[in-house]
Formats: C-alpha cells, sequence, structure tokens
C-alpha cells in the first residue's frame, strides 16, 4: 500500500454506512444491540404519547422473529418534503439525521436528537413495513435488504384511525441472535409505563402466546414502590412534579432499613440515563445538603462532622425522570446513555433540596429516624476505615478470621490489573493453579455448594468459611462498610462447570454479590467465565495434534470442518477434565477467553428475581417457575447434555 490516493478513498451512501458499522450506532451486533432496534421504533411512539398524542402502543413479538410496533399517535407525516421532493416518511426511514426533533416545533420534548433510529432500524433489517393512519388516509411503504426501497408511498385506503405501525425483521447477517427476548422486553415496556403515566404498553408474542399489559396511574411512586416491594421500608414514598426553565422534573425516593446499597434510576425524556450525568449529580447535591441543613438547625448532628453524601444516599431508592426541551438536550453519545445539559444540574439541585428540606420539616419523626440511620451509616464508615489502617500496620492473629488455606494469592498489587477466579470443587481449583499467570491471578476452590445468603444475617455469613475468605481477599470490607475503590482486584471471575449444579453456584455467588457487595456488579468487576464444552481433535500420523474448541454448537460445526476428516470430539462434563493447559487456553488466558459480564439493567426486575428465586416463600417462587420455566425443554436440555 505504497501507493495512497484518490482511488483508495471509498464513500459509503444511504445507509451502507450503518451496515458497514453497526456498532457505532447501536452499540454492538450481540442481543443488546438487537434489542436496541426495537427501542428506537418504541421511543417514537412514545414521544408521541409523551406529547400528548395517543395513549396505548402495543409491540408484537411474531413467529418469524419480525416485531411490530403500532402506536395511536399523529402519524408519520406522509406528504412531500419540499427539499427533497420525496414524501417525508421515507426520507425519515432511509436518509440519517433526518426527522422532526431537531426543534421544538412538533414535539416539546423527545428521545430522538441525533435523527437516526428509524433509519439505522431499517438499514440492519431484512425488511421495514411501515403504514400510517393520518389525516383520513392509510398510507403504506416498504424498505427490504438494509432500507433498499420495495414498495413507493402508496394508499391504501380510507380511515378514521390515527397512528403509526412499523414492522421489521432484523438481518441474521447482521446480528449474532435475533431470537428477541420477551423478559427484555416486557421490562422495558414495564418501565416506560412507570415512566408514562396513564399510557398503557401492551406486549403480545405470538411465538408462545405469552401477554402482558402495562399501566400505571401514579407513574413514578409505584415505580419506587415496586423496587421496595421485598424491603423494610422507613416511611412512605416522597415524590413530587415541577417546572422549571422549561425542564419538567418528576421525582420519586422513598428509604429503607437493612439496605447497605444506594438504587438511583435517572431518565431524561424517557429514555434511561445509565451513565447518569448532570441531573443525577444535581440530585445527590440537593439531597445531602438538605438532610445536613436539617440536622444542622435541628442541633442531630451534636458536634459532629456533616454526613457525607455515600451516608445519606444508603438504603435510598430513588427514581429521576426529566422531560427537557431540543434547544438545551445534549446527550454524550448516540446510545444517549449520559446527560451533558448543565442546567439541569442547577434545576434539580435546588428542587429536591426545597421539597426534601420541607417534607422533612413537616415530618419531624421520620426526618429524626433518618438522621439516625445516617448516622449509623457514618460511624460504620469511620470504623471500618480505622479498622482498615490498623490491619495495614498490625496483623491479625489467626483467631479473628476464618479463612480457606485453599486461596492461591495473586502476586501483584496492582490492584486494577488482578482478577480472582472463584473455582467449583478441588480439581478445578488445582487445574487452574497450575494454568494461571502467578502475578496477577489468584484462585479460590470453592468446597461443594455455597450458602444462600439472601435471608441470612451478617454474623452467619462472616462465620462461612468460603464467603470470609472472599471478603477477606477482596479486601474491600462488605455490607455497609463496603468500599470498591478498595478492592485488591479489578475482575472477580466465577468460573465453574457448564452444568445445572455449575449454574446454582453462579446465582448463590451472585446473590451474595448482589446484596452484599453491589457496586462490584455495577461497577462491572464481575464476570462468569464461559468454558468450551467440547474438544475437536486429530492427530496425525508423526503424532502431531491439530485442535480446535467449540462453545455451542455451531461452534462445533465449525470446528468439524476445519479439523476435517477423522476428527475426533471430546465432551468437557466439567472443568476438571481440561489440562492445566487447555484450561489456561481457552477459559483463563485473555487473549482467547470468553468472559460474561454481570450487568444490572433493570435494578426492578433484578430485585424481584432476588426476592423470588433465593427468598423464603416457596409458593411465590413455584408459581414464577410455573409461569416462565418450559419443563419439557429443561428435559430435552439435560439429555442433551448427559449425551
Amino acid at each position: 500500500m505504497e501507493n495512497y490516493s484518490a482511488s483508495n478513498i471509498e464513500l459509503l451512501s444511504g445507509l451502507a454506512g450503518v451496515r458497514k458499522r453497526p456498532a457505532m450506532y447501536i452499540g454492538s451486533t450481540n442481543s443488546y444491540g438487537l434489542h436496541h432496534l426495537v427501542w428506537e421504533i418504541v421511543d417514537n411512539s412514545v414521544d408521541e404519547a409523551l406529547n400528548g398524542f395517543g395513549n396505548k402502543i402495543t409491540v408484537t413479538i411474531h413467529k418469524d422473529n419480525s416485531i411490530t410496533v403500532q402506536d395511536e399517535g399523529r402519524g408519520i407525516p406522509c406528504d412531500i418534503h419540499k427539499q427533497t421532493k420525496m414524501p417525508a416518511i421515507q426520507l425519515i426511514f432511509s436518509t440519517l439525521h433526518s426527522g422532526g426533533k431537531f426543534n421544538d416545533s412538533a414535539y416539546k420534548s423527545s428521545a430522538g436528537l441525533h435523527g437516526v433510529g428509524s433509519s439505522v432500524t431499517n438499514a440492519l433489517s431484512v425488511f421495514c413495513d411501515i403504514t400510517v393512519y393520518k389525516d383520513g388516509k392509510i398510507y403504506h411503504i416498504r424498505f427490504e435488504n438494509g432500507g433498499n426501497l420495495k414498495v413507493p408511498l402508496e394508499v391504501l385506503g380510507n380511515t378514521t384511525k390515527h397512528g403509526t405501525v412499523v414492522t421489521f425483521k432484523p438481518d441474521s447477517t447482521i446480528f449474532s441472535t435475533t431470537e428477541f427476548n420477551y423478559d427484555r422486553i416486557a421490562d422495558h415496556l414495564r418501565e416506560s409505563a412507570f415512566l408514562l403515566k396513564k399510557v398503557r404498553f401492551i406486549l403480545n408474542d405470538e411465538r408462545n402466546g405469552n401477554k402482558d399489559e402495562f399501566y400505571y396511574e401514579n407513574g413514578l411512586k409505584e415505580y419506587v414502590e415496586e423496587i421496595n416491594q421485598n424491603k423494610t421500608k422507613m416511611g412512605d414514598v416522597f415524590d413530587f412534579e415541577e417546572t422549571v426553565s422549561e425542564i419538567d422534573c418528576e421525582i420519586a425516593l422513598q428509604y429503607c432499613y437493612n439496605d447497605y446499597n444506594e438504587t438511583i434510576r435517572s431518565y431524561v425524556n424517557n429514555v434511561h440515563t445509565k451513565d447518569g450525568g448532570t441531573h443525577e449529580v444535581g440530585f445527590k447535591i440537593g439531597i445531602t445538603k438538605a438532610v445536613n441543613d436539617y440536622a444542622e438547625n435541628n442541633n442531630l448532628l451534636r458536634g459532629k462532622s456533616k454526613l457525607e453524601g455515600s451516608d445519606i444516599r444508603e438504603g435510598l431508592t430513588a427514581v429521576i425522570s426529566l422531560r427537557l426541551p431540543e434547544s438545551i438536550l445534549e446527550f454524550e453519545g448516540q446510545t444517549k446513555g449520559k446527560l451533558g445539559t448543565q442546567q439541569a444540574q442547577t434545576v434539580v439541585s435546588n428542587l429536591i433540596y426545597t421539597k426534601f428540606s420541607y417534607y422533612l420539616a413537616e415530618n419531624k419523626e421520620f426526618a429524626v429516624r433518618l438522621i439516625k440511620k445516617c448516622q449509623d451509616s457514618m460511624n460504620a464508615r469511620i470504623a471500618a476505615r480505622k479498622a482498615k489502617e490498623e490491619a495495614r500496620t498490625k496483623k491479625k492473629s489467626k483467631e479473628q478470621i476464618i479463612l480457606s488455606d485453599k486461596l492461591t494469592p495473586a502476586q501483584s498489587k496492582e490492584y486494577d490489573k488482578n482478577e480472582l477466579f472463584i473455582v467449583e470443587g478441588d480439581s478445578a481449583g488445582g487445574t487452574a493453579k497450575k494454568g494461571r499467570n502467578p502475578k496477577y491471578q489468584a484462585i479460590l476452590p470453592l468446597r461443594g455448594k455455597p450458602l444462600n445468603t439472601d435471608s441470612l444475617t451478617m454474623e452467619k455469613i462472616l462465620q462461612n468459611q468460603e464467603f470470609a475468605t472472599i471478603i477477606n481477599t477482596i479486601g474491600a470490607g462488605v455490607g455497609q462498610n463496603f468500599d470498591v475503590s478498595e478492592s485488591h482486584y479489578g475482575k472477580i471471575i466465577i468460573m465453574t462447570d457448564a452444568d445445572t449444579d455449575g449454574a446454582h453456584i453462579q446465582t448463590l455467588l451472585l446473590t451474595f454479590f448482589y446484596n452484599n457487595m453491589r457496586s462490584l456488579i455495577t461497577e462491572g468487576h464481575v464476570y462468569v467465565a464461559v468454558p468450551p464444552l467440547y474438544r475437536i481433535y486429530k492427530t496425525d500420523s508423526k503424532g502431531k495434534t491439530t485442535e480446535v474448541y467449540a462453545w455451542n454448537d455451531t461452534d462445533l460445526e465449525e470446528g468439524k470442518k476445519k479439523i476435517g476428516a477423522g476428527y475426533k470430539i471430546s465432551r468437557y462434563k466439567g472443568l476438571g477434565e481440561m489440562s492445566d493447559k487447555q484450561l489456561k487456553e481457552t477459559t483463563m488466558d485473555p487473549k482467547n477467553r470468553l468472559l460474561v459480564q454481570i450487568k444490572i439493567d433493570d435494578p426492578l426486575s433484578v430485585e424481584n428475581k432476588v426476592a423470588i428465586l433465593m427468598g423464603k416463600d416457596s409458593d411465590k417462587r413455584k408459581k414464577w417457575l410455573e409461569q416462565n420455566v418450559d419443563f419439557n425443554e429443561v428435559d430435552k436440555f439435560i439429555e442433551e447434555v448427559k449425551h
């Protein structure tokens, strides 16, 4: 490539750039990106309802894994766009950065800022079929094979209805999976229903007949109540709505006892801002000042230093929802994960300070209990800090903590690079110890299944050898004393056999981390290792072995072709069947391994599932399993595993 000239420059016209680099627009081409296509279309319908047009949105998953989103809004414009001389609907679905959300003339507030949502969904689909009911007419247009116009805009007849129906089918050559997840879509629609009170969301699944409806009269108040339904509440939900400087702000919050975590869920124009932003910063500043000022004005601190924000937010569940006009709306990135509008920080900070200060003044009994809870958190934080300082200068005696003698620690003090592998069984633990990188990788074999910590006291947890070792090894405390910045490991990796026992161990460990070290999960430090299921190999006449590994049946078929005739297959039933070299190459070496990062996309869904599946109520668990698990499929899966 010594000659570099104009002939090397490629111009991608139309939607070709989206198909070339889809992750730029939807984040990835895995299941996350697949569902992002749905959110882009649903968000358009939500924007209509958000601005007062229509109060019902229906999503239908079809048997062929296409999906339909229908609303009762004004209908996408179908008249001719003066500048391009084409129907507006064709422009919107076939041209990037086109739409009605670049100013405030059509939408006061909207999630669409970049004008790429509909066109990106179209670009990454086998077909995209749109019907519009508008101005007494039924309009129809269809695109196929990545956004190519198949059926130009046509009028099918007359109607008294209004709204838009979009049906599309994702392109299997783009995505690693095109199987829509019912629960993920249901969670998204439930979330939207909480944010858009008095708007009905309906989900139908033609693949299995599942159906759900989501409708809430009181919006965020009910959202917080659902998140906290299995917790011990401290007072009622506090909520308010107010508009300041064109910003509509709605906040609901509630405190809970015996909860050492904070759950803050923020939205802008009904889009979840998973990375926070100026509105979350403003909320934290305002509530910290409100609680501290009340405590100081009522002499509740008694000469002690002010409470820190983390003390005040312990046990707090809050949902923040802002609606901003386009003129001041500023997201960071196309996926809209973080709000950048500086004005939002001031508005939210002043509002929560004023409203919550008044609430505390009017509810003195609650206020005193809250200050006491915050002080307990502060005292625990200070005591934990002192204990860590003492531990650095003076070694603890062996009698002070029960530790497993099977832990093989990492040598490095570069904690962000260190990895702790929690391994199922001594056999796999011994193999992992031989195959590890001793500088950065630590190995902790488990003795049998861990305890279910969902209903255990901290005293019981600390008496358990495995959990005591995990807590001490991570080195960041536990429960209300946990500080993720003190962790000795950048990654906590759960490595178990690929069977039901291994899955159960994963669940028990994740329950422990969720309840007692949640910020390990929320800040992306917890992973599950994915060992291969098969080894395909062949040894030639000279004794040389050629091998490849397969993580699923598709990999297996590709592996057979790669090795060629005369191949043999080993089906791994457990980690202990691998040699240290094989385990290192496939599951531990960062260059080759597959890891699943554990995330909390929907705190409501996670809270409910942990409470149901890991809690004491067996009837509730049985009911959930009967409604959500096809035991015929489970039986077939078990038989496949046996063979």
